[in-house]
């Protein structure tokens, strides 16, 4: 069957017509049955028929050249599909205009968030939304130092999305500065554009993509696995996320792969000697055995925040229990930090 146009009908005369446009060259009759393919015929202007005969009876049919109708056929379908090739490249143009308006529609609406329940679907609907990346890409990582084959692969997503123009911030955990894997992976993507910054104490874990979707961990489920995770189209709940991200972004350090100092001055050897002025207060209060309830509460932050800080310093100071991290610290230079805050304090105040 050959193609076929809206108007036009087939490519080619139908087989009635073609057969009875030969009987009519030989100088055939016609017959009654053989009206449609002659209305066919003339349609194609391959057949003339008189109607100028005496009683306004219709003439004799005579054949027409055939190579004048077929050019004639060629070029009304061609101007068809001239048409419809026009049609076709304006779709696209027609959907981008609309597009627009379709984002701008998000900022008011949005789809929620979808729970993904284990490390490879969510891994997985990571990268596929990556290949989306068009402007910017913000992680915070709190989970520590990777293993080198984490990396290689983070190193050929990071490597297609910057040949794309796309802008990366990294934020790590201050423990990662002791890692000469991780050092080597900052160092390198350093020099690609990527900028990365280290936060001492804990933060939350998120992938923000273009400021459209984020990626965070899932508290709402319970009994789901440790790294599940949510993935969040709200505008609305992203923009909050990129608040929290920029907040922790503005308190941690830059850092472009060097080691932290250790005791002895060198780099990324020993126990790290960097606090902040909570985690300060926080071991004040431990070194003269303050409750920890009390502690929080007059810090005005939760138990469970409280708890988490101890437990990065035991981790960081490498002390197996309070007691531990408490003999530390009064020997540490951290300690006489605290003199610097409340004269600063006081200075403030005054």
């Amino acid at each position: 069957m050959g193609w076929q146009l809206e108007g036009l009908g087939e490519g080619r005369p139908s087989k009635a017509a073609v057969e009875l446009y030969k009987r009519i060259a030989r100088g055939e009759p016609t017959h009654p049955d053989d009206s449609g393919a002659l209305e066919e015929l003339v349609a194609w202007g391959l057949v003339s028929v008189s109607t100028d005969q005496p009683g306004g009876r219709a003439g004799v049919p005579v054949v027409l050249d055939p190579m004048p109708a077929a050019r004639r056929r060629r070029d009304e379908a061609l101007e068809l599909w001239v048409r419809a090739a026009k049609d076709l490249r304006d779709i696209p143009l027609f959907a981008e205009e609309l597009a627009v308006e379709f984002e701008r529609s998000k900022w008011w609406r949005g789809p929620g968030s979808e729970f993904l329940p284990d490390p490879e679907t969510v891994n997985a609907r990571i990268e596929a939304a990556l290949r989306g990346a068009r402007s910017e890409l913000l992680t915070a990582q709190p989970g520590g130092p990777r293993t080198e084959e984490q990396m290689h692969r983070a190193r050929a997503l990071t490597g297609d999305l910057v040949e794309r123009g796309v802008t990366i911030r990294s934020l790590y955990r201050d423990t990662v500065r002791d890692d000469a894997t991780t050092r080597r992976y900052a160092q390198d993507l350093t020099g690609w554009g990527v900028q990365f910054r280290t936060l001492i104490g804990p933060f939350q874990r998120c992938v923000i993509i273009d400021r459209a979707q984020a990626f965070i961990s899932d508290y709402a489920v319970a009994g789901a696995e440790p790294h599940s995770a949510r993935h969040v189209k709200d505008r609305g709940v992203v923009g909050f996320i990129v608040e929290v991200f920029e907040q922790e972004w503005r308190r941690a350090e830059p850092w472009v792969g060097e080691g932290r100092p250790s005791d002895d001055g060198g780099e990324g050897g020993g126990a790290p000697l960097r606090t902040t002025q909570l985690q300060r207060e926080i071991l004040l209060d431990a070194e003269h055995g303050v409750l920890q309830g009390a502690t929080a509460a007059r810090l005005g932050i939760s138990p469970r925040r409280l708890s988490a800080e101890i437990a990065y310093l035991r981790q960081v100071w490498d002390a197996p229990t309070l007691a531990a991290l408490v003999a530390k610290w009064v020997r540490s230079p951290d300690r006489a930090l605290v003199d610097e805050d409340q004269r600063a304090g006081r200075a403030g105040a005054a």
